[in-house]
C-alpha cells in the first residue's frame, strides 16, 4: 500500500458564502446552520482517491473581501485552492475573481490547482450567478467548477476530491483516461 500524500488545501473566498459550511460537511458530515465569522479553522481529514490515500489539512480562510491584502499563509505550503462564491451574490462572484489574481501574484504561477465552488445552489429563488457563468469564469483559469449546497449535503466530498485529481494533475499524476474502443 503506497504511503499517504500530505495535502494542504486552502477554502477562500467572500464572507458568509458558506467556506466553513462546506468544509464542516466534508470533514464531518453535518452543516452548520449558525453563522460564525471565521477567523481560520484548520482540519484534517484522510480521504482515499483512485486507491491512493490522502492525508489533507484543510485551512478554512476567513472571509476576504477585494481590499483584504492577501495573507502570504495562504500561499505558502499550499498544494491546492477551492475558491468559494454564493450564487446569491453578485458581490461574492466579483470578489472571488479578485481573490484568483491576487493569489496568483502571491504565488507567481499563471496558474494553480483550483476549484472553483459556486454555493448555496438550494436557494433558487434568491439566485443570481447562473452555473453558466461560473463555468465560464473556471474555464477562463483552467481551473475546475462545481455547484453545491453545503446545506443539503450536494457535493461537499466531490469538491474535495476534485482538488485532489487537480493538484495530482499538476503534479502530472493525472489517472490515465479511459481509452475508448470504436468498432467499424
Amino acid at each position: 500500500m503506497p504511503q499517504p500524500k500530505y495535502r494542504k488545501i486552502a477554502v477562500i473566498g467572500y464572507r458568509s458564502v458558506g467556506k466553513s459550511s462546506l468544509t464542516i460537511q466534508f470533514v464531518e458530515g453535518q452543516f452548520v446552520d449558525s453563522y460564525d465569522p471565521t477567523i481560520e479553522n484548520t482540519f484534517n481529514k484522510m480521504v482515499s482517491v483512485n486507491g491512493q490515500d490522502f492525508n489533507l489539512q484543510l485551512v478554512d480562510t476567513a472571509g476576504q473581501d477585494e481590499y483584504s491584502i492577501f495573507p502570504q499563509s495562504h500561499s505558502m505550503d499550499i498544494h491546492g485552492y477551492v475558491l468559494v462564491y454564493s450564487v446569491t451574490s453578485m458581490k461574492s462572484f466579483e470578489v472571488v475573481q479578485v481573490l484568483h489574481d491576487k493569489l496568483l501574484d502571491m504565488v507567481g504561477k499563471i496558474q494553480v490547482p483550483t476549484v472553483l465552488v459556486g454555493n448555496k445552489k438550494d436557494l433558487h429563488m434568491e439566485r443570481v450567478i447562473k452555473p453558466e457563468e461560473g463555468k465560464k469564469l473556471a474555464d477562463s483559469w483552467g481551473a475546475a467548477f462545481m455547484e453545491s449546497s453545503a446545506k443539503e449535503n450536494e457535493t461537499a466530498v466531490e469538491v474535495f476530491k476534485r482538488i485532489i485529481l487537480e493538484m495530482e494533475k499538476a503534479d502530472g499524476n493525472a489517472p490515465p483516461e479511459e481509452k475508448k474502443c470504436i468498432v467499424m
